[in-house]
């Protein structure tokens, strides 16, 4: 899942969780380099105390390389935010409320904020603006070694 800046699908050999009961209209994913999603997370948040919308199901990859933020159908169409790459899941990949199946292992992709802990989608104005202060945050952290 390697972070291109184009609407890309994961790249071969990449381990996905096996389809689950996902329902119509399943979402997007919003993949990003790891330390940027995390700065996102907390970013959002910290602004969901405070708003309506907080963060949605975010995935991590075995490697620890990306995260992949749950966001609206649809939101591929108009993705463009350097750094980041947007693909439209068709559900592929994604476990949903089925509590019989054991966590992932280390080394797999899985869940870091699975759905059944937070809401359905991420907003993608919210992680758009969440991820451009993140960039910045990790910029200046970079610049003051």
């Amino acid at each position: 899942m390697e972070s291109t800046g184009t609407n890309t699908a994961p790249g071969p050999g990449v381990a996905t969780p096996v389809l689950v009961g996902t329902p119509a209209g399943a979402p997007d994913l919003v993949t990003v380099p790891t330390r940027q999603g995390l700065e996102a997370v907390d970013i959002i948040r910290r602004a969901a105390s405070q708003a309506a919308s907080g963060v949605g199901p975010v995935l991590h990859d075995g490697s620890g390389d990306t995260l992949g933020f749950l966001v609206p159908p649809g939101t591929a169409d108009a993705w463009d935010l350097p750094g980041s790459a947007c693909t439209q899941t068709n559900g592929r990949g994604m476990r949903f409320g089925d509590a019989d199946i054991a966590s992932p292992v280390a080394g797999c992709t899985g869940w870091l904020l699975p759905p059944e802990a937070v809401g359905p989608v991420t907003d993608p104005d919210v992680l758009r603006a969440a991820l451009g202060e993140a960039a910045r945050l990790i910029e200046a952290a970079d610049n003051c070694r």
